[in-house]
């Protein structure tokens, strides 16, 4: 295997010698459906003429011309690497080479959308991927000038950083899967600015596209979303545009620098194995962000929050970019805090800090538990160290830690320190500490203690309220106690809130919240002394800190007393939050958590909290399998208890789905949870009849995806036919019918499905990413564990081979997702600390998913010991 993991040290001797001036490549998209031909001129300079190379992974390199001097391909190219022997001051390098397309999301993806034959390409090339394109040094702090030429079929659109220019005739023809032969043509793009390669982007294909354009800063933006054709009828492109010129105006005021592109564009691309990517005016996002039914309001504020996020980037990682992925936190933290920021502030979704509060903290705070956690400044060694740090902590801790240091210095200090960096640094590499010396100057604070506490250490704290009150119920003493977990000892200074709320009428509403600066072991609040006990004392009150909070005996009463007491909706995101942490850590009693979220919902409004509540009743219950960035979680319920309370669950999700108001948000999420759960001959019975039309639900739309989802549950129950997926799958012959169709096969509870979705994963790599994803989610969905339990044994035996034959983005998704998780049991445990015990010369990214999945198991246990 070649050697494709360029380490730290590797990249900062390139730099210190190498200085990129230019790349011009050009690609020929036209030799045939496995393989394309690339051709990379790159000028730079070295200041070390010894040797060095270039990165290029593909099948093979034709010719390779270093200052007009040929090199041999047989004895420089060794599958990753291009070595180039003594250098010249100033060096002119030719490489000619063939990629491969994938089918993996990663590199150049070549998709056939099954509807009209039609191909669609495009690049995803974060962390490391370029190089599977051109020929390329492959890392961020070798900012390079990149003029492309492309050569596709004529009628295709060709998109990339630069404006798209005018194509001229080929001498090429093009032959398509249907066969016929048509003409092709050439695009010459104009050098883009001074960028990273990962930011760099190509999509090609017969894309639709609707334009628009935005008044930026003294100059007009032209804008363009594009999609596939087939789904074209299903693009709200006004509602899009909508939020992108928000974030245009938002973020050119808050950082006081003009948007530094081109043009924006932003295209839906099939088989996407992330939310979105920030490619230089050119972003490519994920076609699950197209609804062509029905979806919750959740996942539209998520879609909202997404562009946000890759437009917060033009800035933030492509303007002004991290020198080694040490930062990775940086450039993604900053993205999520300032798309929530923004978000809040001039978008429809003014409660967006609930939602990052809800979501993205409940991420970060699951990750940071784990055996794997580590500081939010990362010791990135490697590119395999990068690549499994896309985890919540690079995001929602980082992000959320963002949020505390707002808080500790104030925003307008931080917002002038934001815009002294981007005007200082633009075009350029950073690291974290040019950022934090622009603060330091603009807060007149000293940061270096803070970012010791905050970004090199890990582990979440828990601050718990200690109340002494008299006989009358007055505060006599009110201090907040701050523990840090086992191993990870550091104690940091928090700026936070405390609130108080009266219960009256049923409905809890705010007296008073008073900032506090806690740190140490133990901190008074001598504000509260001598005041009325609250019925609802709230430590981090507006969720202004990291860190996991406890309730006073008083305040836990009252609030499971009162399930839907709460008014205010980020106050209710942070009780949700401590009472699901204290499940998980096994303070409270899941069959109290459960039973307290199920008297929530009826009243909740919000719909990201009710996903959150339906998603944590759901695993809580039994194994909650996702592919979404919350990840799994497995029953906190012994088994002794698991089918009562899974019983009393159904029953409750049915009954709220039946009482929801018709056609709402509230009605279609309850509505996909009971499917989840029904197995009993009734439920069964119920869902039949909704997917047959014989049993009405007024409201709930029969569309294309709530059949799939009735159909799946069916499937899942023992209960549908291969016929009737075939029926479906030929009434929905698309990309997502396909994965859908094998997703639902997978969930069949027999034993002959459950061995073929594993060998169609395991002993067969030709399942593209989306469709695997699918199987592999189906293959976990059981309603009778027994049907994982040959698994335990077949999955540590097949790790070493499954990491070592695909591309990570595969590789990882097989180790997260085909965990027989739903086992949830010391047996599981034992036999993955068996395997971990025997692999310690494994790669180590694969130890470390391998350890996660084995937490996630710890903490069922902790919570079920509370369950005994």
């Amino acid at each position: 295997m070649p050697n494709t993991n360029l380490t730290r040290e590797e990249a900062q001797r390139r730099a210190a010698s190498l200085s990129v001036e230019s790349y011009d490549v050009a690609l020929d998209l036209t030799t045939g459906p496995e393989t394309f031909r690339t051709t990379s001129r790159v000028r730079f300079t070295a200041t070390d003429t010894e040797k060095t190379f270039i990165d290029f992974l593909g099948p093979s390199v034709e010719s390779i011309t270093l200052n007009g001097e040929s090199l041999d391909p047989a004895t420089s190219f060794d599958g990753a690497r291009i070595t180039l022997p003594a250098l010249a001051e100033s060096n002119d390098l030719t490489v000619v080479a063939t990629g491969a397309y994938m089918n993996t999301g990663e590199g150049l993806h070549r998709f056939v959308d099954p509807t009209d034959n039609e191909v669609y390409l495009y690049t995803q090339f974060e962390v490391a991927d370029s190089r599977r394109v051109f020929a390329v040094f492959e890392q961020p702090d070798l900012k390079a000038t990149f003029a492309f030429t492309v050569t596709a079929p004529a009628r295709w659109e060709l998109i990339s950083n630069q404006p798209t220019p005018k194509p001229e005739a080929a001498e090429q023809t093009y032959t398509g899967p249907t066969g016929t032969a048509e003409p092709a043509a050439t695009w010459h793009f104009e050098p883009t600015p001074r960028l990273a390669s990962y930011v760099t982007a190509l999509v090609a294909g017969p894309y639709d596209v609707v334009r628009d354009e935005v008044q930026a800063t003294g100059r007009t933006v032209p804008l363009a979303v594009y999609c596939r054709k087939s789904l074209r009828e299903y693009l709200d492109a006004d509602n899009l545009f909508a939020v992108t010129k928000k974030g245009f105006a938002f973020f050119e005021e808050q950082f006081g620098e003009p948007y530094p592109f081109a043009k924006y564009d932003q295209i839906f691309t099939p088989e996407y194995n992330a939310g979105a990517m920030e490619n230089a005016g050119c972003v490519t996002i994920t076609e699950t962000y197209i609804f062509r039914t029905q979806v919750s309001e959740a996942l539209i504020e998520r879609r909202a929050l997404t562009v946000l996020h890759e437009l917060a980037h033009m800035w933030f990682g492509d303007l002004v970019t991290m020198r080694w992925w040490d930062d990775l936190w940086l450039n993604e933290s900053f993205a999520e805090w300032a798309s929530t920021w923004c978000q809040a502030e001039v978008t429809e979704w003014d409660t967006a800090w609930t939602t990052f509060s809800s979501s993205e903290k409940t991420w970060a705070y699951r990750q940071d538990q784990l055996s794997s956690t580590h500081p939010v400044y990362a010791n990135m060694r490697h590119l395999e160290d990068v690549e499994a740090n896309f985890d919540g902590i690079t995001y929602a801790k980082g992000a959320s830690v963002l949020k505390q240091l707002v808080a500790y210095v104030g925003i307008e200090p931080f917002v002038a320190g934001l815009r002294s960096y981007f005007a200082k640094f633009k075009w350029g590499n950073t690291t974290f500490d040019d950022l934090l010396g622009e603060l330091e100057a603009t807060s007149g604070r000293d940061l270096s203690n803070w970012r010791e506490l905050w970004l090199k250490t890990s582990g979440a704290n828990i601050l718990r309220p200690v109340v002494e009150v008299d006989d009358a119920g007055v505060i006599t003493k009110l201090q907040i106690e701050q523990t840090a977990p086992a191993g990870y000892p550091t104690l940091r200074p928090h700026r936070l809130a405390i609130g108080s709320y009266r219960l009256a009428g049923g409905t809890l509403t705010a007296q008073e919240s008073i900032e506090v600066d806690v740190d140490g072991e133990l901190t008074d609040v001598p504000k509260l002394v001598g005041k009325q006990l609250p019925d609802l004392l709230l430590v981090n009150d507006q969720d202004l800190t990291y860190a996991k909070v406890r309730l006073d005996p008083q305040s836990l009463e009252t609030v499971l007393a009162n399930p839907a007491g709460i008014a205010d909706s980020l106050t209710r995101a942070v009780v949700f939050g401590a009472l699901w942490d204290m499940t998980r850590d096994g303070e409270l009693d899941p069959r109290t958590y459960i039973r307290y979220a199920l008297d929530a919902l009826p009243a909740e409004t919000d719909s990201n909290l009710r996903q959150g509540l339906v998603s944590q009743v759901t695993g809580a219950t039994t194994a909650f399998l996702t592919s979404g960035a919350v990840g799994n979680t497995t029953s906190f319920l012994r088994p002794e208890h698991r089918a009562e309370i899974a019983d009393e669950v159904t029953k409750a999700f049915r009954a709220l789905m039946t009482g929801a108001e018709p056609g709402s948000d509230a009605q279609l999420q309850f509505t996909q949870a009971f499917a989840r759960f029904a197995h009993h001959a009734d439920d069964v019975s119920y869902l039949r009849g909704l997917l047959s039309g014989a049993t009405v639900l007024a409201g709930l739309p029969l569309d294309t995806d709530m059949r799939w989802t009735l159909l799946t549950a069916l499937a899942a129950a023992g209960a549908a036919t291969d016929a009737e997926i075939d029926e479906q799958l030929a009434a929905d012959n698309t990309a997502t019918g396909i994965a859908r169709a094998a997703g639902a096969r997978a969930t069949y509870p027999t034993a002959e499905a459950k061995a073929k979705a594993w060998s169609d994963l395991v002993d067969s790599d030709t399942l593209p990413n989306e469709t695997g994803r699918a199987v592999a989610l189906g293959f976990g969905r059981v309603h009778d564990t027994a049907l994982l339990e040959p698994y335990v044994e077949r999955y540590h035996a097949a790790l070493r081979e499954v990491w070592d034959s695909r591309t990570y983005a595969m590789a990882a998704g097989i180790v997260k997702l085909l965990y027989p998780i739903a086992l949830a049991s010391q047996e599981l445990i034992d036999a993955t600390e068996a395997w971990l015990a025997a692999n310690q010369d494994a790669p180590a990214g694969l130890v470390r998913l391998v350890a996660e999945n084995r937490d996630i198991v710890r903490v069922s246990l902790t919570a079920q010991a509370h369950n005994a």
